[in-house]
C-alpha cells in the first residue's frame, strides 16, 4: 500500500504522542516521552515492527474522520456495505501512567471489525512475552518496560500477533485501552475509559476555548494552537519539532533525521505565539524549559535539547527497521546536537526581550546570562559556523548567523538600558551590534546582484535571509531588502513555495534534494505584510493552509512536484506559522513588528 505522511493523525497527552493512519492502525507510539523507544514503529517499517490496527474485515470500507471539535480527540468512522461505525482515539492527561484508548461505537447497521495487535518493543525489534490475567487482560513485558492490553472481545495468538474479530451494531460501544508502565510493578486496575474520554474532552475544551477572534483565519490558528500544546512536554515546558524521527525530506532519500528534540531557533516565534494569544502560562514554561536548558558555560551552549533539557543526543542508525517507503537510514538522536550555530544567542537575548515586551516578568537569571554570554559572543561572532539548517559540510560566515549574532547584541542593549547601572553595557554592546550590522552589509551583500547572500564569499540565496527585515536588521523597505526579497521570488520558489537554499548552488554535505520548507513560505508572507503586499501575503497564506491533511495538521516541508508533505510531523515551527502569519495579517501591530521594536520593556 502507497503510504503517505499526510493520511497520519496525531493523538497525544502532552508527553507523547501516536500516528494514527486513515485506515485504523496506529502505527508510531513512544513511550513514556516523546523521544522513548517506539512500541509501535512500522511507521518506519512494516507492520511486523509494531501496530494496532482497529478496521472493518470488509476492506471496501471508506473512511471519513476529524477531530472532535476544539479537541485532540480523533474520531475515524468506516463505511462498508452493511453498516457504519467510528473508532474514538485518545490519550487522556496523564495521572502517572500513560494511557492509549480507543472506543468503537456503532452507528447504523453491523459492521465487522478486525483487530490486529503487533507489539514490538525498542523501536520494532523485541517481541515481549504475553500474559493473559484474565478474560479482557493481556501484559506484555520486555526488559524494563510492560504493556497492559484490555479488550472486551476474544483475542488470539497467531504468528506473534495478537488477533481478534467483532462485530458493532448501531448503539454498540465497546472500549480498549492500553497502559504503560515498569515491568517491576504489578499491573495497574482498569481505568475507566468514558470517564477519561470526558476529562480530556474537557483539557482539551478548556485550553482552546481561550483562543481570541484572529479573523478568517480563527480556526486555522486554533488548530495549530492544539497542536503546539500537544508537541510540550507537560513536565518540563520543552517543545519538541515533531513527534517523529526520519520522515524522508525526500522519498528515497537519506536525508532523514530525528526531531523529537527541542529547538532554540524555534524558541522567540514560539514563545510570540503564545503570548500573542493570551497564552501565558505555556509562554512561562517554555521560557523556564529554556532557561534551565542552556545554563551552564556559553561556550557549550547546543542548538537543541532534550524535552528534559537533556544534552547527550547521541546519533545513530536503526538497521533493522527500512524506513519510510524504504527511505533510508532511520536515525535515533541528533548529531546536529554538536554543532557550532551563532543564531541560538540571537534567539535567546531576542526570546527574553520579548518576554519582557510581552508582559511576562523579567527572569531572575537575565543579568547573569547577559554578562557570561555576551563576552563570549563578542569573540565567536567572528567565527564560521553551520548555520541554522545544520549544513553537514564545511563551516561558512552565514549571513543569517551575523544577524542573529547582531540580534543578540542589539536586545541585550535596549534590555541594559531599561536597568539601572546598565548604561555602560548598553553603550559597548550597541557598538558590538553596530560592528556586526557593518560587517553583514559590506560582506554579505552582494552589488552585483543586488542581493544578501548566504554567506560571505558567495552567490547563493538562503531563505533565512528574510529574517533581515522580520528580526529589525534592515527596515522592510530597504533597497537591499527589496532586492533579496526579489531574488528569493526569482530563484528559491518552486510552484509558488520557498525551499531553503537551492542545493546545486550549496554544498551542505548531503546527497539528494528536499521539498519546500513550509516555514520559509510563512517568513516571505509576513514580509509581504511588513511591504504592505497584503493580497500577496494573503494568497500565500492560504495557499500554505491548504496544504494541511483532512485533520489540520502541516508537515516539516511540501512536495509541489508529487503533491505530498515530506519530513517529520507534525512539524511545530510550521505550525508556529500558520499562527504567526495570520496574527500579522489580522492585526495592526502583528508579532513582527512587535518583534522587531522589542527594547525590553513590559507593554503596558
Amino acid at each position: 500500500m502507497h503510504r503517505s505522511i499526510a493520511d497520519y493523525a496525531m493523538i497525544g497527552d502532552c508527553e507523547s504522542a501516536a500516528l494514527v493512519s486513515k485506515d485504523g492502525s496506529i502505527d508510531w507510539l513512544c513511550l513514556p516521552r516523546f523521544d522513548s523507544r517506539a512500541f509501535f514503529a512500522s511507521l518506519l517499517g512494516t507492520p511486523e515492527n509494531g501496530r494496532w490496527r482497529i478496521a472493518p474485515s470488509d476492506l471496501e470500507f471508506t473512511t471519513t474522520r476529524a477531530y472532535r471539535d476544539r479537541t485532540l480527540i480523533l474520531e475515524t468512522t468506516f463505511s462498508t456495505a452493511t453498516g457504519r461505525a467510528t473508532v474514538i482515539d485518545f490519550m487522556p492527561p496523564r495521572d502517572g501512567v500513560a494511557n492509549l484508548m480507543r472506543i468503537v461505537v456503532g452507528l447504523e447497521g453491523s459492521v465487522d471489525f478486525d483487530f490486529d495487535l503487533v507489539m514490538r518493543f525498542d523501536y520494532g525489534r523485541a517481541i515481549p512475552w504475553l500474559t493473559r490475567i484474565d478474560r479482557d487482560t493481556l501484559v506484555a513485558v520486555a526488559g524494563p518496560e510492560m504493556l497492559t492490553i484490555r479488550a472486551p472481545v476474544n483475542l488470539h495468538g497467531e504468528d506473534m500477533h495478537t488477533k481478534g474479530h467483532f462485530t458493532v451494531s448501531a448503539g454498540d460501544r465497546l472500549v480498549f485501552s492500553l497502559t504503560h508502565q515498569e515491568s517491576h510493578h504489578d499491573p495497574l486496575p482498569a481505568a475507566d475509559v468514558e470517564a477519561a474520554l470526558a476529562e480530556t474532552e474537557d483539557f482539551w475544551t478548556e485550553f482552546s476555548s481561550r483562543c481570541p477572534d484572529v479573523g478568517n483565519w480563527t480556526e486555522e490558528v486554533r488548530r495549530s494552537l492544539i497542536t503546539l500544546k500537544a508537541l510540550t512536554y507537560r513536565p518540563t515546558g520543552g517543545i519538541v519539532a515533531a513527534v517523529t524521527t526520519s520522515l524522508p525530506e525526500e522519498i528515497g532519500g537519506s536525508r532523514n533525521w530525528d526531531y523529537r528534540y527541542c529547538w532554540l531557533r524555534d524558541a522567540t516565534l514560539t514563545l510570540m505565539a503564545f503570548m500573542d494569544l493570551g497564552y501565558f502560562e505555556e509562554a512561562e514554561a517554555w521560557r523556564e524549559w529554556l532557561m534551565r536548558s542552556v545554563a551552564g558555560d556559553p561556550a557549550q551552549m547546543q542548538i537543541m535539547y532534550g524535552v528534559g533539557g537533556e544534552r547527550h543526543l547521541l546519533e545513530w542508525e536503526v538497521p533493522w527497521l527500512d524506513g519510510f517507503r524504504e527511505s533510508q537510514p532511520v536515525r535515533i538522536g541528533n548529531a546536529a546536537s554538536e554543532q557550532f550555530q551563532l543564531d541560538i544567542y540571537g534567539e535567546v537575548a531576542d526570546l527574553l526581550a520579548q518576554a519582557r515586551a510581552g508582559g511576562l516578568a523579567a527572569h531572575p537569571r537575565s543579568p547573569a546570562l547577559a554578562h557570561s554570554v555576551m563576552p563570549f559572543l563578542e569573540k565567536a561572532w567572528r567565527r564560521p559556523d553551520d548555520g541554522i539548517w545544520e549544513i553537514r559540510g564545511k563551516r561558512r560566515h552565514f549571513v543569517h548567523s551575523k544577524v542573529m549574532a547582531w540580534v543578540a547584541f542589539d536586545r541585550a542593549a535596549k534590555m541594559a538600558a531599561k536597568v539601572g547601572g546598565g548604561e555602560n553595557y548598553a553603550s559597548h554592546w550597541r557598538s558590538v551590534a553596530e560592528e556586526i550590522h557593518a560587517d553583514v552589509c559590506e560582506k554579505g551583500f552582494d552589488k552585483e546582484l543586488g542581493t544578501f547572500v548566504q554567506s560571505y564569499d558567495s552567490q547563493a540565496l538562503d531563505a533565512s535571509l528574510l529574517h533581515i527585515p522580520l528580526t529589525g536588521f534592515l527596515p522592510a523597505d530597504d533597497p537591499r531588502v527589496l532586492g533579496t526579497v526579489a531574488a528569493i521570488e526569482k530563484r528559491l520558489l518552486r510552484d509558488g513555495l520557498v525551499i531553503r537554499y537551492d542545493n546545486e548552488d550549496t554544498d551542505d554535505g548531503l546527497e539528494g534534494e528536499e521539498g519546500a520548507f513550509l516555514a520559509c513560505s510563512f517568513w516571505l508572507a509576513d514580509v509581504y505584510a511588513f511591504l504592505g503586499r497584503f493580497d500577496d501575503a494573503v494568497t500565500l497564506y492560504e495557499r500554505l493552509c491548504s496544504l494541511k491533511n483532512d485533520v489540520g495538521l502541516l508537515a516539516e516541508e511540501y512536495d509541489p512536484v508529487s503533491d505530498e508533505m515530506l519530513g517529520n510531523f507534525p512539524q511545530a515551527f510550521s505550525h508556529v506559522g500558520v499562527i504567526i502569519t495570520a496574527l500579522n495579517l489580522a492585526r495592526a501591530k502583528g508579532p513582527a513588528k512587535e518583534r522587531t521594536l522589542a527594547d525590553g520593556e513590559a507593554a503596558e
